[in-house]
């Protein structure tokens, strides 16, 4: 179970309503940033911006490849451990606007996991420690410490035991 909080709005759908739920220039400079750091070839220089800027919480020797998009109207609530490499053209949702709410959740992505390339992270997730999420998966729901998962919809292909040495 994904861990969001819901917002009902009235009218019309809550995207149309955009700019009752977050601020404007908020967005414009996220947008600003963001775009930069996805063709941005260094790490410690992303990491920096995305930190500055976004107030996203990034480990130490964490890499977002080319092209990976955090969310834009809420990068604040994304969180990833250290030693992490998130791969090409990934997205990453704290956000979900619908028909008649908005929905708003943490993203926490664990140390020393690998996300493969086209795979999208929906809000309210967390994704355990050394976990390893296949390339082009909709990521829907928790994905256990040291488990392999991929596929739409996403499913556990492998589950490594965990022990207190890793």
């Amino acid at each position: 179970m994904r861990r969001t909080t819901k917002y009902p709005v009235s009218g019309a759908n809550s995207l149309w309503q955009i700019y009752r739920t977050v601020s404007f220039w908020k967005v414009f400079k996220n947008v600003i940033v963001i775009q930069i750091g996805r063709y941005t070839p260094f790490m410690s220089l992303k990491n920096w911006l995305y930190r500055t800027f976004l107030g996203m919480d990034i480990g130490e020797k964490t890499a977002l490849a080319f092209m990976v998009m955090p969310d834009i109207m809420f990068p604040e609530k994304i969180k990833i451990g250290n030693n992490s490499i998130i791969g090409y053209n990934t997205t990453i949702l704290a956000h979900e606007y619908l028909i008649d709410e908005y929905r708003l959740g943490p993203v926490v992505i664990g140390d020393e996991v690998m996300i493969g390339a086209n795979t999208t992270i929906l809000p309210g997730v967390t994704i355990g420690d050394r976990a390893v999420v296949g390339a082009g998966t909709l990521v829907h729901k928790d994905v256990p410490a040291g488990a392999f998962v991929a596929g739409n919809p996403m499913r556990v292909i492998r589950q490594q035991e965990m022990h207190s040495d890793q």
